[in-house]
């Protein structure tokens, strides 16, 4: 693991079998999850398809037809699945990484997400080698905007103390299932507007020897609070930099936002976390078969021991 690099870094999942993009374009991505093939509305896709329309028929388990004329409720796509016969609702697809053994419980969502995002395992990876890392034999680690949990089990799986913060109730216990999934436990669940429990979690003056952030560009709390990425970021941050702890500790900034360059995560970490010596950012991305970089999320990265 190299935490000294400075350089814009472009990362993608490697030499993952449950998972793979196997062609985008024309607003549409095609991916393997498991030994499912889904397609999916893509925004970001804006080039041609590499495999024809016959091909991407012909491979499909399910698909997510996007209603006309209607992006949904802040950003997110409404419309259907239309399912092969052979379709579950539901499944399990397996992650790994070094000792790490993280399995998922995968499902057709209404708003075409199915519980993962896959190109956040560059950032699960980074999350377990930094506990490992830090001085702390049992490190406590904050994960918000902690959605079906993949950092939070991988921060517990390298030994961490995990506090897991999502607004919406049937997340967290998509969650829970994941954790037990992993043969994993202890994780502390949290539902309320992340927001409000850092300041709360700051007046306390609690610690924390990692910090996990992944807002949404929008989004609603529990009693109905607006989240607005670019409103409310430096505030998050500013709260949660109080609660770094000064001895030991990293943290992880990821962001959706397509308005978003990597260079303001990492602005945002340099500001708010200014001991973080040790610092990385750069773009997540899934490569597909026909050679094309799908660029997803922007991270910035910290670390300091």
């Amino acid at each position: 693991m190299q935490f000294n690099s400075n350089d814009m870094q472009l990362l993608s999942p490697q030499n993952w079998s449950d998972y793979a993009l196997i062609d985008s374009g024309a607003y549409e991505k095609l991916e393997r999850f498991g030994k499912y093939i889904l397609r999916r509305p893509e925004p970001q896709a804006v080039w041609r398809k590499s495999l024809s329309e016959k091909d991407w028929e012909r491979q499909t388990d399910a698909w997510f037809k996007k209603a006309k004329g209607n992006s949904g409720v802040e950003g997110n796509e409404t419309g259907e699945w239309i399912l092969r016969p052979n379709m579950p609702q539901q499944w399990f697809i397996f992650y790994t990484y070094k000792e790490m053994k993280l399995r998922f419980r995968l499902g057709l969502t209404a708003f075409k997400h199915v519980g993962i995002f896959p190109e956040q395992a560059g950032n699960w990876n980074y999350i377990y080698d930094a506990v490992r890392n830090l001085k702390n034999a049992s490190p406590k680690v904050l994960n918000l905007f902690a959605y079906t949990g993949g950092a939070s089990l991988a921060a517990k799986a390298a030994g961490a103390d995990v506090t897991h913060v999502d607004s919406v109730k049937q997340v967290l216990n998509w969650s829970r299932e994941n954790m037990e999934a992993s043969a994993l436990d202890n994780i502390r669940w949290v539902c309320e507007d992340a927001l409000k429990f850092v300041k709360r979690e700051a007046k306390r003056e609690k610690r924390y020897q990692g910090i996990i952030l992944d807002p949404p560009a929008y989004g609603r709390g529990p009693e109905g609070e607006r989240w607005i990425l670019e409103d409310n970021i430096a505030e998050l941050m500013d709260a949660c930099g109080q609660l770094a702890d000064e001895t030991s500790t990293f943290c992880v900034l990821n962001l959706y936002s397509m308005g978003f360059s990597s260079l303001i995560a990492e602005n945002l970490i340099r500001d708010y976390f200014p001991n973080h010596l040790r610092m990385e950012f750069g773009e997540l991305f899934l490569a597909d078969g026909g050679g094309r970089r799908l660029p997803l999320s922007v991270f910035g990265r910290g670390f300091k021991q």
